[in-house]
């Protein structure tokens, strides 16, 4: 491995955005915490159907239980108008992987000329669901799925007296699908667009049908069913291929050496009888290894350094070893380090110590605008008894030192001479593919509608470790 020598550049103004990348790491740190919690909260709290409406129905045809979770139909029909079909009271959820509901034919009655399904707002409700556009439905009399029109297709089995037949919508494959005692039946493309609510109707006398919106347990196994649609696109993004000359084994490799986790490195070096020459593996994986064991061990100790709190340490280091990167007091690498040091005061409770290291070395930095925020911030630590539990409280947290060791690594990186781009300081070329699958996941779902599960890698990653 190399280390700072003679030869390291300088950083230069490119460079100097380098700590600024990281300084806004840091200020949206907070934010997309919170609206990452915020996310999820809409997420839970998205309203679902509860019941029937009994407002917005073919209230002449049918009779709605005073729970308004049942409905039979009384009349005895004339005509394809006289469709008893009632709507649930609210619309499908669309912020979730799957939405279901099901029902149980009580009694199929004369015909048994019940459907289900899901209709928009201004479906006409004197016709069966898929009878009319912007409705799907399944049938109960010749089992046929109909979808906008009054010609059916061959779907699935008829049902009648005693049957539990379940609709869904699958958001991340952008299908319905329906169920009959507890097995999906079969499932088709979601062509409808906007707010489609669960739908059911009856229309011969005496039909009757009970309606579960999941105030009790479904027939269907929905979370097997959940857990497997998850997998299905686990699969989809496993399958997708990285170059032929870069292996899984070099991007997790490219990772601990861009970070300088050295230790970590060779481990894995062992664990996988990694012999392969730096050189070599460059040419064999398209990864420039080169570029990132610069300075290795340094980087190692200084990560270890401000991992474990020991600011003055990591500041002594880098003035004998890069006092290139902290000779200008002013820099966003040294706010941070300055930073961190207070937060470390603070941390062990040491307060007035911390106002006057606040005093000496942050106060400067307040008149900067770049950097005033983030000043406030680390003050107002002091102003709470419990301030971990506070609105600042991430500044104590691991996870800031990670910030400030990754923006001492990435400044130690860009003083190699043959680093190529300063941006390759950035992030690793693992994180570069999680950011490409971010993008691609988020694209996805935007030409959905933005309907699904709200995209989260973290939740994501932690399905595939569970794996």
């Amino acid at each position: 491995m190399s280390e700072s020598n003679g030869n390291s550049r300088r950083p230069n103004v490119e460079d100097q955005d380098l700590g600024l990348y990281f300084l806004e790491a840091c200020r949206g740190r907070e934010m997309k915490e919170k609206e990452k919690e915020k996310e999820e909260e809409e997420e839970e709290e998205e309203e679902a159907p509860r019941e029937l409406n009994t407002i917005n129905s073919s209230g002449g045809f049918v009779v709605v239980s005073t729970d308004k979770l049942s409905v039979k139909y009384t009349s005895v029909n004339l005509h394809g108008h006289d469709v008893g079909v009632i709507q649930a009271n609210k619309p499908a959820p669309t912020k979730r992987l799957i939405y279901y509901f099901e029902i149980h034919v009580k009694d199929a009655g004369v015909k048994g000329q019940i459907s289900i399904g899901f209709t928009s707002e201004t479906f006409k409700m004197r016709r069966q669901p898929g009878w009319e556009a912007n409705s799907c439905g399944y049938h109960g009399d010749d089992g046929l799925l109909y979808r906008g029109h009054g010609k059916g297709e061959a779907f699935g089995p008829t049902y009648t007296s005693g049957d539990v037949v379940g609709a869904g919508i699958n958001y991340a494959a952008q299908e319905f699908f329906f169920t009959k005692n507890g097995q999906v039946v079969g499932s088709v493309y979601k062509d409808l667009k906007g707010p489609l609510f669960p739908t059911i109707a009856v229309h011969s006398q005496n039909e009757e049908v009970n309606v579960n919106f999941g105030q009790k347990p479904f027939t269907f196994d929905l979370k097997e069913f959940e857990a497997q649609e998850r997998m299905k696109q686990q699969l989809k993004i496993e399958e997708i291929s990285v170059p032929p000359n870069v292996s899984y084994g070099r991007i997790v490799r490219s990772y601990l050496l861009h970070y300088g986790y050295e230790d970590t490195l060779n481990s894995f070096d062992v664990a996988s009888k990694s012999t392969v020459p730096p050189i070599y593996i460059a040419q064999e994986s398209g990864i420039d290894e080169q570029e990132i064991t610069y300075a290795l061990n340094h980087r190692k100790t200084l990560r270890q350094l401000i991992r474990n709190g020991d600011i003055d340490v990591a500041f002594g280091k880098l003035r004998e070893w890069y006092p290139q990167i902290v000779e200008d007091n002013t820099s966003a690498t040294c706010f941070l380090l300055h930073c961190q040091k207070f937060i470390e005061l603070v941390r062990v409770g040491a307060l007035e110590e911390a106002v006057r290291y606040g005093r000496i070395e942050l106060s400067s930095f307040y008149d900067l605008p770049v950097f005033k925020d983030l000043v406030q911030d680390c003050v107002a630590l002091l102003a709470y008894e419990r301030p971990l539990e506070s609105s600042v409280g991430y500044l104590l947290k691991d996870s800031q030192r990670e910030v400030v060791a990754d923006t001492v690594n990435a400044m130690i990186l860009s003083t190699n001479p043959n680093m190529k781009e300063s941006k390759h300081c950035l992030q690793s070329y693992l994180e570069r593919l999680l950011r490409q699958l971010t993008a691609c996941c988020l694209e996805r779902r935007a030409l959905n509608g933005e309907q699904g599960e709200a995209f989260q890698l973290q939740r994501l990653l932690s399905s595939s470790r569970r794996g």
